[in-house]
């Protein structure tokens, strides 16, 4: 990595820190606060990329000259549904019921930024996610570790006692929201190359083989 660069990451997500994490870059955090309203008649596509071009943008006057910063958001989509963020318990559990047996899509926009020249560049990873049928008490319990209040959709995909996925075969960092493959092959744009295997590092700690990783890296 160029010395002169300074990879920043704008958000406090953990699970978007451990991901970056995976490709050995040095990086820091700038926490973006945004407005994540959903503009009228604004497709789902449009939305996540508009707001981690929004949130790259907004923390951009506190980062080096040199940075490059990388901005993601995630959302879950459920035919003509947006679920964002639940209010409360009963909106968590609302989403969940919705979700619960059914295939959703998960769409992660990525915004990268140069702030020395302003050089831009955006991903978009949507993967399909298929629930399982979990049950009432299962969303309860759920619900009572506070851990879907948080995410978009209510759930995290990666939750060891709820396992609310039943199968998938797109892109599991992306539903986790950081689509490491489309990062690597954003950031070689930048002539930052990680000093790691990210679909190796990825896979190993997502306990997931990934079947769209190569797909992904060669820009298909």
């Amino acid at each position: 990595m160029n010395e002169k660069n300074v990879l920043v990451l704008a958000s406090n997500s953990p699970r978007r820190k451990q991901l970056l994490a995976l490709g050995n870059w040095n990086f820091k955090v700038i926490v973006a606060d945004v407005d994540e309203t959903q503009l009228a008649d604004e497709t789902p596509r449009d939305y996540v990329v508009r707001l981690a071009h929004a949130k790259v943008l907004a923390i951009q006057p506190g980062a080096e000259s040199e940075a490059v910063i990388i901005g993601s958001d995630t959302t879950v989509v459920d035919g003509d549904s947006v679920l964002g963020k639940p209010i409360h318990t009963a909106d968590a559990e609302r989403m969940l019921k919705q979700l619960r047996g059914r295939t959703h899509q998960v769409y992660t926009g990525l915004a990268l930024y140069r702030k020395r020249d302003g050089k831009t560049l955006t991903e978009l990873s949507v993967t399909d996610v298929p629930m399982r049928n979990y049950s009432d008490d299962e969303i309860a319990a759920y619900i009572q570790t506070g851990d879907p209040m948080d995410k978009a959709g209510a759930y995290a995909i990666q939750h060891p006692q709820f396992q609310p996925v039943h199968s998938m075969s797109g892109c599991f960092a992306s539903v986790m929201g950081l689509p490491m493959c489309h990062v690597v092959r954003a950031l070689k744009k930048f002539e930052l190359s990680p000093a790691a295997d990210v679909p190796a590092a990825c896979q190993s700690l997502l306990k997931y083989k990934c079947q769209v990783s190569s797909a992904i890296l060669r820009g298909e």
